[in-house]
């Protein structure tokens, strides 16, 4: 586990290889304190303090290298799009766009240097209490592949329980956008403990199924009396990859959940190891639940942890049948994700 700053404020991380500095910026809110990078808006650690020691409850990477090289987004923002658009293609107002293919033939959360790869700038930072930051990145026409030019904001809300993330975007064209956040968690305060050992709770009687590359094949599936039924709590980690279709050709959890809106949240998560929860709420339609079965392969040493993404629909841009994601010119994108912590009795 990487070792996090501790005194609020903005601290050097490293420079790029254009010379580019990159700043971590740390807010402290007397019980949550989050570190987050101006390099892909990146959550590199997340703590809050339990019977007097502070437990981690994201996985992070020691310095910016690392980061620059990390294939597995890594705690950062997601976009232009969240997921997978098939093809690296699609079609909008009778003109079609070809993406970045970063992922096989297929686009994946933005491309090849999707807003987690991306500069962020500060554009405000208080300490408090509350305290808060915000981030901005302007993406060009044609980054990526993608058309207008997308003015777009993160604001950071720390209180001492809850971190709050509102993302707002605008455009000059219309463009697909579906903006997302990829932190790691495990609660248990050690990455080494297996994250499939937490307790998780999605509100979603549905699901998507995919295809052997992952992407939806355009219709919804009830989870009721499959391995995709999380409303009552379970921890996903007993579950066998083969005792399901759809968790054999993922080679685990990478599934998108719709959401109950009824619900008022989009998913809880709790540590028996440590006796941490966490709830997310969010204004998404969808959770995207990957239980990152592929981590090893690219940080072996890292430990485990769980991606609770809330977002559009996957390739929505290329499903009539899915909600749209398209921001017209003129129009403001709006999306809204609250974790919220309480510690319980461990037994």
């Amino acid at each position: 586990m990487p070792t996090p700053y501790h005194e609020s404020g903005i601290h050097p991380f490293g420079v790029l290889a254009d010379g580019t500095r990159i700043d971590a910026i740390v807010l402290d809110s007397g019980g949550l304190r989050a570190e987050i990078l101006t390099y892909g808006g990146i959550l590199r650690s997340l703590s809050v303090p339990v019977s007097g020691k502070r437990h981690e409850l994201v996985l992070g990477l020691p310095g910016l290298d690392e980061y620059v090289r990390d294939p597995a987004f890594l705690g950062c923002i997601i976009g232009r799009v969240s997921n997978r658009i098939a093809r690296a293609r699609f079609a909008l107002h009778g003109r079609e766009y070809r993406l970045i293919a970063n992922d096989g033939d297929n686009h994946l959360h933005g491309g090849r240097l999707g807003f987690g790869k991306r500069v962020w700038s500060v554009h405000e930072m208080k300490a408090g209490p509350p305290a808060s930051l915000r981030l901005a990145y302007r993406s060009p026409a044609g980054e990526e592949g993608y058309p207008g030019t997308v003015e777009v904001t993160a604001d950071f809300t720390l209180s001492p329980s809850t971190l709050e993330l509102r993302f707002t975007a605008h455009s000059d064209a219309a463009t697909p956008i579906s903006l997302s956040y990829h932190p790691y968690f495990n609660l248990a305060g050690d990455p080494q403990v297996p994250a499939g050992k937490q307790l998780l709770r999605i509100p979603s009687e549905t699901f998507l199924p995919v295809d052997k590359a992952l992407l939806p094949v355009g219709t919804c599936e009830s989870a009721e009396g499959t391995p995709f039924d999380f409303r009552g709590a379970r921890k996903p980690g007993e579950q066998s990859t083969n005792a399901h279709p759809q968790l054999l050709a993922a080679g685990g959890y990478d599934h998108c959940m719709v959401l109950d809106p009824a619900s008022g949240f989009a998913t809880e998560l709790e540590s028996p190891h440590s006796g941490i929860r966490m709830r997310i709420g969010s204004d998404a339609p969808a959770l995207q639940f990957y239980d990152g079965h592929g981590l090893r392969l690219h940080h072996p040493e890292l430990g485990s942890g769980l991606c609770l993404e809330p977002q559009a629909y996957p390739d929505a841009v290329n499903q009539a049948a899915f909600p749209s994601m398209v921001l017209e010119a003129g129009g403001i994108y709006s999306r809204r994700i609250v974790y919220e912590f309480d510690a319980l009795p461990v037994e």
